[in-house]
């Protein structure tokens, strides 16, 4: 069997999904291949250090602080960006640095010259080298991927929220990625699988497949605690297309008071 190929099977294997003879193949092509059998452990090794996790219940209060940290992370993110711009550095560097007499200029320009050839040369030996390195890292994070929705598909709650946790370290998910959190979150019959599911899709809030599922989910809710965390998710991302959803949510007569005066207060806020 080809590497490929194993490694596709990888998350049905650390879960016992297979059957007799595949199991046998595989276990015969780790016995001869160490790329696999590293990978294979990695995975093994993360999945034991999730099994030891505590399952958490985060309060809303918290929830809140959490978006609001992520949100200001980024504006961070950017203002540093902004701030220490590659132009800048450079400019104050040749500034400093850069000799007045032309004689000097001549011999410095002539020794980038000769260092920028010579460093020509090396780049084309490892670009090989990059290139490997880069869909390596493609493959392990297919692989990682392919683990989080298996375990999304687990009988077992707890596995369903260690795949949930899994998706965080997935930094470009696919649509099918995006859509099984979506399902998760509309579908699962555990309300603290469905909350996690609303952190990790936060994460992903700028992708429009999130943005539109997470509004049409709202109506979907019957959970309090659900309702309650899409609502404060919404005011967070500025989601103004939520806000019939929040005016037909509000209609429903079986509707907490709570939940009520939450969605009439994100109302006001989403109409500024």
């Amino acid at each position: 069997m080809r590497c490929q190929v194993i490694k596709e099977k990888f998350p049905d294997f650390l879960i016992g999904d297979l059957d007799p003879k595949t199991k046998e193949d595989i276990q015969a092509h780790l016995s001869t291949c160490p790329f696999c059998r590293e990978e294979l452990e990695n995975l093994s090794s993360m999945w034991t250090k999730l099994g030891v996790l505590p399952e958490e219940h985060p309060s809303q209060s918290l929830r809140t602080g959490f978006y609001s940290m992520l949100e200001s992370y980024k504006q961070e993110l950017e203002q540093q960006k902004s701030k220490h711009s590659l132009g800048k550095i450079m400019e104050g560097w040749f500034a400093r640095w850069w000799p007045r007499r032309p004689a000097i200029q001549l011999s410095l320009l002539l020794l980038i010259l000769i260092i920028g050839l010579a460093a020509g040369y090396s780049l084309n030996a490892t670009r090989q080298t990059t290139k490997d390195l880069a869909q390596l890292r493609q493959e392990v994070q297919s692989t990682h991927q392919m683990l989080a929705v298996s375990l999304l598909d687990q009988p077992s709650s707890s596995d369903r929220i260690k795949g949930i946790n899994l998706s965080y370290g997935i930094k470009s998910p696919g649509p099918d990625m995006l859509r099984k959190l979506l399902h998760t979150l509309n579908n699962d019959p555990n309300v603290n699988v469905r909350l996690s599911a609303v952190d990790a899709l936060y994460l992903y809030h700028g992708q429009p497949i999130v943005r539109e599922g997470l509004a049409q989910s709202l109506s979907k809710q019957t959970s309090p605690l659900v309702q309650l965390a899409l609502i404060s998710l919404m005011v967070e991302m500025r989601e103004r297309q939520a806000v019939e959803a929040l005016k037909r949510l509000i209609q429903e007569e079986e509707l907490q008071p709570e939940v009520r005066n939450r969605a009439e207060q994100s109302i006001q806020q989403l109409s500024f």
